[in-house]
């Protein structure tokens, strides 16, 4: 298994088909935010209500400039028939690009074969990427559990934010709740930037209401 990609790193380009045809992935990011993750294989039932429920959440990435693409280590060929799966038993169609794995190479660049869980199968991996291609956000999770996408929409809410912001955000934080004014940020500094005054729970935690639009 190739060495597990952490945060911070480039993410790896690669060429693959998928079912919206032949991509170069750095391409396909192009100046937006990316969402990869895999599958452990096509016609399995946990797979298919993922991939139907990030479909149905697509407005939301698409919201947020984020581009979403799946990954699964069966032929392109079989993933025709796997989308009116999807659309049939989930409600949605698949409206985001399938990449088509077959030998395993993506896979493996990416570290997603665990060998402990299966030599062949993904495990269900995530990975969000920022603009600059290097990767914010690694999940793992096991072929038995499925993922939540929710979830996957609150992170990046708080990494784009956090991007924009010299701020960090608190336990369970939801989009348009406080923030926290790291350690890094003095008081002094952070008197110009909040002239509204922050809570002051502790020196080491300050918690603050951004300004809205």
């Amino acid at each position: 298994m190739a060495n597990a990609l952490l945060i911070g790193d480039e993410a790896p380009d690669f060429e693959a088909e998928t079912t919206e045809g032949h991509i170069r992935f750095h391409d396909f990011i192009d100046g937006h935010w990316a969402v990869l993750f895999s599958h452990p294989k096509n016609f399995t039932p946990v797979c298919t209500t993922e991939l139907g429920y990030t479909a149905r959440l697509k407005p939301e990435f698409d919201k947020r400039d984020v581009k979403v693409v799946g990954l699964s280590i069966d032929p392109i060929e079989n993933h025709d028939q796997w989308a009116t799966d999807i659309r049939e038993t989930q409600g949605y169609a698949l409206n985001f690009p399938l990449i088509a794995d077959a030998s395993g190479k993506i896979a493996e660049l990416y570290g997603m074969i665990h060998p402990n869980a299966s030599n062949t199968l993904t495990v269900r991996s995530v990975f969000v990427i920022g603009p600059d291609k290097k990767v914010k956000l690694t999940l793992q999770y096991p072929a038995s559990t499925g993922r939540n996408f929710d979830e996957i929409l609150r992170v990046i809410d708080s990494l784009q934010l956090t991007a924009k912001e010299n701020v960090a955000t608190p336990v369970n934080w939801q989009k348009g709740d406080d923030v926290i004014i790291p350690t890094s940020v003095s008081d002094e500094d952070a008197k110009k930037k909040y002239p509204q005054g922050w809570n002051e729970q502790r020196p080491y935690l300050r918690v603050v209401t951004l300004p809205t639009a």
